[in-house]
């Protein structure tokens, strides 16, 4: 049986598979949340399945421009939380607010501490085929940690 751990820092990195339909997803969004406290960032769970075409159409617009990529590094600890036949993590789910309604894949902004953010229907970033470059930069800079700063919206 092989066994495939998907990198905490980035969206697949060398992998060909996204998922680990066996990963334990309780364990490894602490271990996230853990390493997000520690570099300041939040988690941002991208929810889907090896199955889903649209979930590595995301995965590659990011890794493949600059600017998305640096955004994502900057700001996230990324899981690609896995929804499959093997494996729906329906009771992870039920916690998250049965993010799935939307479709896949589907992001989930959590902050280091677990607190749910925002959830994003990845729908509304795409465009043709693809993904709108200015929508996601726009969710990526709009739910980073220092958008949410209070110091930040002063008077």
């Amino acid at each position: 049986m092989f066994l495939l751990i998907v990198s905490l820092e980035s969206f697949g990195s060398d992998t060909t598979k996204l998922y680990n339909p066996h990963a334990n997803v309780t364990k490894d969004i602490e271990a996230a949340l853990s390493k997000a406290k520690n570099e300041k960032k939040h988690v941002l769970l991208q929810i889907g399945g090896n199955w889903c075409i649209w979930c590595y159409r995301l995965n590659s617009f990011i890794q493949t421009d600059t600017l998305l990529k640096k955004l994502t590094k900057e700001n996230y600890i990324v899981y690609h939380f896995n929804y499959s036949p093997e494996n729906k993590n329906l009771s992870y789910l039920k916690k998250l607010g049965y993010p799935q309604r939307f479709g896949f894949p589907v992001l989930v902004v959590l902050n280091a501490d677990g607190k749910q953010l925002h959830t994003q229907d990845s729908g509304l970033l795409e465009k043709g085929n693809g993904y709108d470059y200015e929508k996601v930069k726009s969710f990526l800079k709009n739910w980073a940690p220092g958008a949410l700063d209070d110091l930040f919206y002063k008077e």
